[in-house]
């Protein structure tokens, strides 16, 4: 019987996701509950419709004149390694069609099926939400640990990889967050680049609706001064 997955939406032309022009396909399930997480509908595992690998890769194939060289498939969440097995039968089947595939994690789960995933993947968007762990267990609900044993994971296996972090103001906005981040980043050969994203507060809308308490509400979103401050501290 074929492998299916559970995804929550499609997106065809996605240009922040990865390389190039990309078709994002965001999984359903996530293991974590961060304050900052602008998807809770994608929280529950089997909400949502259900895939084959070929069904996913033929749709992306529709869209492939516009991936150029560099674009191609990238495959997020929630958190795609929930589902890993059914993430690599798609990864498999892009690497037969030429398609550069690229995963958007948290680097929270670490087991055989997604060390497997790892061997069909070109590029990792990988969250790096605070650099404590007093942060990383109030409000993210796993331990710093977790994403820094993945990007060693990601280095033995020379992939490429993008380090991002959501900047949330009275959080992570210093100087000491930029400087551990840009620390971690230099340790690694396979980071290519760091992402600094704003904090955005238009996902309270999906919060109301499913009578889900936004716990960073209150917390205001960073100014375009301030993202360059930021940026400008990484060099």
């Amino acid at each position: 019987m074929e492998i299916k997955g559970y995804v929550n939406s499609i997106q065809t032309l996605g240009t922040l996701d990865g390389p190039g022009v990309r078709f994002i396909v965001f999984m359903q399930g996530c293991n974590l509950r961060c304050g900052c997480c602008h998807n809770p509908e994608t929280w529950a595992l089997n909400k949502s419709e259900q895939y084959t690998p070929a069904q996913i890769v033929q749709k992306a194939e529709r869209y492939r004149e516009y991936f150029g060289q560099k674009g191609g498939i990238t495959i997020s969440g929630g958190e795609p390694l929930l589902q890993a097995k059914f993430v690599k039968e798609v990864f498999a089947l892009c690497k037969k069609n030429g398609i550069s595939t690229c995963l958007d994690t948290s680097g929270s789960i670490i087991n055989e099926e997604v060390v497997s995933l790892l061997d069909y993947t070109d590029y990792v968007l990988l969250d790096i939400k605070y650099t404590s762990e007093e942060q990383y267990q109030k409000y993210v609900g796993c331990s710093f640990e977790k994403p820094l044993e993945f990007l060693k994971l990601l280095e033995q296996k020379e992939i490429t990889v993008w380090l991002r972090q959501v900047i949330i103001p009275t959080l992570n906005n210093t100087k000491h967050n930029i400087t551990e981040l840009k620390r971690i980043s230099e340790k690694y050969g396979c980071v290519e680049k760091v992402e600094l994203l704003p904090f955005k507060k238009l996902c309270s809308s999906k919060y109301e609706k499913l009578g889900i308490p936004f716990k960073f509400a209150q917390i205001p979103e960073p100014d375009r001064a301030e993202m360059n401050k930021l940026n400008n501290m990484l060099g």
